[in-house]
């Protein structure tokens, strides 16, 4: 059994999205609560979803980064865990350090909800594996503060590091270099603003999101 572990803090609404696509991937799952201590034991993966983590007051993801939860996943992460933040997870996992960078508000202002083509940047990680470089994939976006913003100095090591896990062919929100997602400096935590969650049916125009999944659980199994 190879078990994932949804993180849910008050605001989240795509916890059970990405709880699905876990199980559709062969993952179980557990879904725990932002107030536990503790995780679960035996533990594979946890996964921080999309949403606005309590009405983003104060900034994006900078309240979840101090609930109970996230030291244990922070402790986690740092233990070798693998972590996937989507969306709101990506903003937490910036403000807990986990990841570099920021994400602040896209560029024209404006709250963004539709498909983007990515171009996928790295096939070597646990998260990629079942793709190819440079192959492009529809995956849909949802957020206000998506751009993501880095040093000169981060930018210039995630390059040389193979750590940008996905670019945007059309930078919808003004993100450096048209990042939209990254890797930790182990390639274990990887965090991204689309919704690989959202393309894993034919309903949903797109199952590009499932390879991320598959990718993630074949690690496992290969392990």
């Amino acid at each position: 059994m190879t078990l994932a572990g949804v993180v849910v803090f008050p605001g989240s609404n795509c916890d059970k999205d990405l709880g699905l696509a876990f199980k559709l991937a062969g993952f179980e799952v557990v879904y725990i609560w932002h107030k536990d201590s503790e995780l679960p034991n035996n533990l594979d993966v946890i996964a921080l979803p999309g949403g606005f983590s309590f009405g983003d007051y104060l900034r994006c993801g900078a309240i979840a980064a101090k609930s109970p939860i996230t030291r244990a996943v922070i402790n986690f992460a740092e233990r070798g865990g693998y972590v996937l933040g989507v969306c709101n997870g990506f903003q937490i996992l910036c403000e807990t350090f986990l990841l570099p960078g920021a994400l602040v508000r896209n560029l024209e202002g404006k709250f963004l909800c539709r498909p983007e083509i990515l171009s996928v940047e790295t096939a070597n990680s646990a998260f990629t594996s079942n793709y190819e470089q440079g192959e492009r994939v529809c995956v849909p976006i949802a957020h206000h503060d998506g751009n993501y913003v880095v040093d000169e100095e981060t930018l210039k090591a995630l390059t040389l590091e193979d750590r940008v896990a996905f670019k945007y062919l059309a930078n919808p929100n003004g993100s450096c270099e048209s990042i939209a997602g990254v890797f930790s400096k182990n390639r274990r935590v990887l965090g991204m603003m689309p919704h690989p969650e959202r393309a894993v049916m034919d309903f949903h125009g797109s199952r590009a999101g499932m390879n991320l999944f598959s990718s993630l659980l074949g690690s496992f199994v290969s392990e």
